[in-house]
């Protein structure tokens, strides 16, 4: 079911909801900013179910002390009286005095019970209380470099190379939250929180432990599951599960499909696995550049329907070079970090 489809009961069984009521952090909040402003229409729903929810969660500071019950109802009480003087000079009839005095207690005791409610509903979604400033550590592999992190709580990180992710150095009590550009493969400790990552516009909820997520140069996301469960939030509300040894593709248009993948092909850069299948020049260029932080040059045409295939384990950039140069017929010059490919 889409966001746009959910009424007040579902929103207060949805975790990434709840997670943004109650501990609003920069990846929830911009997302559920931007999903209002493109539903209006829901924001009423929103923000009585977020009431709820703060209402649960604020349950302790809702209920009346014992200074405040007692001159409550002193007042009520002071009310009885002076009302009840002046209606005894007015009128005899007990039953008039009877009904005006509850009145007067009852509206008194509404008010304040509206006054209580207000407190709660008044806090808006939008708004949520102020917490100390989070500490952020960012990791940033350039082209040629990948790298391994291990998180506080146990979580490792691939990190490939032209990537880089950005997380707090201590996570909230409710949920680690992390921000990935480029690529990671993640082998998730359960602790019980769950665990987020934020690409550009999409938001994967991990229920499992081991993924691995690409946002390429065309703007196109990938989630690889190899086990357990996850679930992909868009900006626009749809909401993907995915399975083990499913892919979910989320093109940079909006459109999105599931389809199997090639663990060596999809995750296998993480144990040193440079993998060519049926690129284009265009894609075999990013690849070593991105593999051996070089830059590639061309020289020449490619033949249109060009295409490589090849497989390599912890190969020299040579001799990646020599056996694309064996089987398409290209010739190489490497001068420190400029290849010059040439197809004549």
């Amino acid at each position: 079911m889409k966001y746009n489809e959910y009424k007040i009961q579902h929103f207060l069984s949805d975790e990434f909801f709840i997670q943004w009521v109650v501990s609003p952090d920069d990846d929830n909040k911009h997302f559920w900013e931007k999903w209002l402003s493109e539903h209006p229409e829901k924001r009423k729903t929103v923000q009585s179910a977020a009431a709820i929810i703060k209402a649960i969660q604020y349950k302790k500071n809702l209920e009346l002390s014992d200074k405040t019950y007692i001159d409550t109802f002193e007042n009520i009480i002071k009310h009885d009286h002076s009302e009840t003087d002046r209606l005894q000079k007015k009128s005899s009839s007990s039953w008039y005095i009877f009904f005006s005095l509850r009145k007067i207690a009852a509206s008194i005791f509404i008010g304040f019970i509206c006054w209580l409610g207000y407190s709660v509903i008044s806090k808006s979604p939008e708004e949520p209380a102020l917490t100390s400033e989070i500490s952020y550590t960012t990791k940033k592999n350039p082209f040629g470099k990948k790298s391994m992190i291990t998180l506080s709580e146990g979580t490792i990180i691939y990190l490939n190379a032209g990537s880089e992710i950005k997380y707090p150095r201590e996570f909230s009590d409710s949920s680690r939250n992390i921000t990935l550009t480029g690529e990671a493969f993640f082998e998730v400790k359960k602790d019980g929180r769950p665990f987020i990552v934020k690409t550009e516009n999409k938001i994967i909820h991990v229920l499992g432990t081991s993924f691995n997520v690409n946002q390429s140069y065309t703007g196109d996301v990938s989630v690889a599951l190899v086990s357990g469960k996850v679930r992909i939030n868009d900006e626009l509300g749809n909401q993907v599960l995915l399975d083990p040894k499913e892919m979910l593709v989320m093109k940079a248009d909006g459109g999105f499909y599931k389809t199997e993948f090639d663990p060596l092909e999809t995750i296998g850069w993480k144990d040193k696995h440079l993998i060519f299948n049926r690129n284009t020049f265009e894609e075999v260029k990013m690849k070593i550049e991105k593999w051996y932080g070089v830059e590639v040059k061309l020289k020449g045409k490619i033949k249109p329907g060009w295409t490589y295939t090849g497989a390599y384990e912890n190969e020299t950039l040579e001799n990646v070079l020599e056996g694309i140069k064996l089987t398409s017929g290209f010739n190489y010059k490497i001068n420190n970090k400029t290849i010059t490919i040439s197809t004549y």
